[in-house]
């Protein structure tokens, strides 16, 4: 039985909570009036996505879904903090694409991250921040404070990975044109071949040396008319072609059993390409007429090469079954391929990945809104607003005098102001409902 390709998968992942912040004063003899020294809780964990050029599939992610990463611990007395939480690296193939799901609906809401490189990483499950000590909130006018913050918990949540076949080059066109012949005859890849249709179900990945050049190459399982429309496999098979830098348009130019039209299945192919994604209409292509060691071929084979010409497309005369016309396909692939990295290294601006994805999600978690979700009740959501109120401690009153003094200054209060929130009116934060009394000066701390 031909082995599996997972290409997608779904995990729930969740960081560690962060440890509470200690409220401490300090204590010694001839110390009648020692200070505040509660030390500060230690972050939790990370989860982390990285990718790695060691894996091929995600299907260390098929049976395992759920991922927790260490919590941190509480901070004590003597300014001592406490220890944060140990990440937790989940390794993945390049080309990896996560993505946030709905919590109700499991569809993908947006895009974390498209890791591409060796050891790009993302933080999909930030750890709980920790609670500060009492240390941090003394003021000229606070000299003793008595409270400190609760360690934040850690959010749980779902997200997809998806894994896009990284070749330079994929050969595609309909099922049993010899694409698993081609690939076996071009590189070291040994796919299962008979001469039946969709014998691969599963994309296959071989590496051809020709001359100077080295190049990976994706047999894609065959496509079908309506493919572009989730006929057959269609989108599971179109999605692999989205990353290659160069499509090798395989058609067998004997027409197969049906006896059909070499230069009709050359137009179909490249209307689902077109209806899939515009831009694979635009991506680079050479045309290959396969099986052309057939008699009485000569005509379909001038008549598919027009066509190619007409398009722009290079066109090249092979047969698999004899090797006939393949030194010359593979040096003139190697040579596009070459010129098609060195114009994408060029056009790569100097980035690194990984601050990208961590910027793009601290820009995420600063952003709040202000919802009216009844007459007189008004909900505010948004990570740090909420890490602020899950991390106050409910039973101390200047704890809560210090929350609404921070939220004044995040622009909460102006926020449900502009919204139509007035004094009296109630304000609904994670599992919190607070009376609304008016906006205060964001300047008081």
């Amino acid at each position: 039985m031909m082995p599996q390709f997972t290409d997608i998968c779904r995990i729930n992942v969740r960081g560690g909570d962060g440890g509470a912040g200690c409220m401490s004063f300090r204590r010694e003899a001839h110390v009648p009036k020692g200070g505040p020294d509660g030390g500060d809780g230690g972050r939790g964990g990370d989860v982390v996505i990285q990718a790695s050029a060691r894996l091929s599939s995600l299907i260390d992610y098929r049976y395992k879904h759920h991922f927790h990463a260490e919590r941190g611990t509480h901070g004590k007395g003597a300014r001592k903090d406490g220890r944060d939480g140990e990440d937790l690296v989940l390794p993945v193939p390049m080309g990896t694409v996560v993505r946030e799901l709905d919590p109700e609906t499991m569809e993908p809401l947006y895009e974390i991250a498209d890791l591409t490189h060796d050891g790009e990483r993302v933080v999909v499950a930030p750890g709980g921040q920790g609670g500060l000590g009492n240390t941090h909130f003394v003021t000229s006018v606070r000299r003793a404070p008595a409270f400190a913050q609760l360690g934040e918990p850690a959010q749980e949540h779902w997200i997809e990975l998806e894994m896009k076949l990284m070749a330079d080059a994929a050969l595609v066109g309909l099922p049993s044109v010899g694409k698993s012949s081609l690939i076996a005859r071009m590189s070291a890849a040994r796919p299962k071949i008979a001469d039946y249709p969709f014998t691969t179900l599963v994309p296959n990945l071989g590496v051809v040396r020709a001359g100077e050049y080295s190049y990976v190459v994706a047999d894609i399982p065959g496509l079908i008319e309506g493919a572009s429309e989730g006929k057959g496999l269609g989108h599971e098979f179109l999605r692999h072609i989205e990353r290659t830098a160069l499509i090798m348009h395989v058609v067998d130019i004997t027409g197969g059993f049906e006896g059909r039209d070499p230069v009709e299945d050359y137009r179909v192919i490249n209307e689902e390409l077109r209806r899939y994604a515009s831009e694979l209409a635009d991506r680079p292509q050479i045309v290959v007429a396969n099986k052309c060691d057939v008699s009485g071929m000569t005509d379909r084979v001038a008549e598919l090469r027009r066509a190619a010409t007409e398009d722009g497309h290079p066109f090249f005369a092979v047969s698999a079954a004899t090797g006939a016309g393949l030194n010359t396909l593979m040096l003139a692939c190697g040579e596009m391929v070459d010129k098609l990295r060195s114009e994408l290294a060029s056009e790569a601006a100097p980035v690194t990945f990984d601050e990208r994805w961590e910027r793009r999600r601290r820009e995420r978690e600063a952003r709040f809104q202000v919802i009216c979700e009844e007459p007189g009740a008004y909900r505010v959501t948004g990570t740090q607003v909420e890490r602020l109120v899950v991390q106050t401690d409910w039973e101390n009153e200047e704890a809560i005098i210090y929350l609404q003094h921070r939220l004044a200054r995040m622009g909460v209060d102006a926020a449900l102001e502009e919204a139509g929130c007035r004094p009296g009116d109630e304000v609904r934060i994670v599992g919190r409902a607070f009376t609304y009394e008016g906006a205060e000066d964001p300047d008081e701390i």
